[in-house]
């Protein structure tokens, strides 16, 4: 991580001093009467020794004493790391967001907006949590990566774009094989579907294509069943559901191919177009 100017120890001695005076419950030095550069090191013993809690207290002390000078600025910066640090993602994001705002030209306004993104990122752990958390996600990480795109942080943000958005593709294909399970057809293609037509770049498309043959084979509706099919052949025919979907097909005496009209026919001219996926 570069912070922009965050200096180091300036000796053992001090170091020690000031562990003496803190420990993991708190601080017991008059901060009134510490510089700012004191209190900034004495916040960075707490993060080294494992209290990112008291450090992020400490570093906005630092802001809140002298809030005009430059320790203050890298104060609000460290502060959103410790909090990050300390998985208080609510408090992390509210200084990341004082940072940019502040200071929107600095150097590190790009770290503040990962670490922003990072907050929302990383309480992505489960498929069944509040997808709401996915999509601010998704929206921080997206700004990181337009408006910071020559940034160390940029890559790192494309790679968990990607994987924000594949697990909304995953929370739409849960919701969709529960659906199908109980035989509410109707409401398992509407997952399925937009799976397919907002979620295409993700590794779920292929799975998405065959139980859409599935259900719509339960429905009745062969053409779209084969359309589904096969598009799911030119896009994936060496993936196993594409043979899961060929042999549901086959064994109704069906093939996969282009029939009729609606959605899954327009996705198949533009898959032979060449402009899907």
């Amino acid at each position: 991580m570069t912070t922009g100017g965050t200096i180091r120890w300036t000796g053992a001695l001090v170091a020690l001093a000031i562990l003496a005076a803190c420990g993991r419950g708190g601080t017991n030095i008059d901060l009134e009467d510490t510089s700012p550069e004191g209190i900034y090191q004495q916040a960075e013993v707490q993060l080294a020794a494992g209290d990112p809690d008291d450090a992020a207290v400490l570093f906005g002390e630092v802001e809140r004493l002298y809030p005009y000078s430059e320790w203050a600025k890298r104060g609000l910066i460290m502060q959103a790391f410790a909090y990050h640090e300390d998985r208080d993602y609510e408090n992390a994001r509210a200084s990341a967001q004082r940072f940019i705002d502040f200071y929107p030209a600095d150097e590190d306004a790009a770290y503040a907006q990962y670490l922003l993104a990072l907050s929302y990122y990383d309480q992505i752990d489960q498929v069944g949590r509040d997808q709401g958390l996915t999509f601010q996600a998704l929206s921080s990480l997206r700004t990181v990566i337009e408006t910071y795109p020559d940034s160390e942080y940029a890559r790192s943000s494309i790679l968990k774009f990607d994987l924000a958005f594949d697990h909304l593709a995953a929370k739409e294909m849960e919701i969709g094989r529960y659906y199908l399970k109980r035989g509410f057809y109707p409401s398992s293609i509407n997952r399925f579907r937009a799976v397919v037509e907002e979620f295409q770049t993700t590794t779920h498309t292929p799975e998405a294509l065959m139980r859409l043959v599935e259900a719509y084979l339960a429905l009745g509706l062969t053409e779209e069943a084969q359309t589904a099919g096969a598009i799911l052949g030119h896009n994936f025919q060496s993936s196993p559901f594409y043979d899961d979907a060929f042999r549901q097909l086959t064994g109704r005496g069906l093939s996969p191919e282009a029939a009729g009209t609606g959605w899954l026919r327009d996705i198949y001219r533009r898959t032979i177009r060449g402009n899907w996926l």
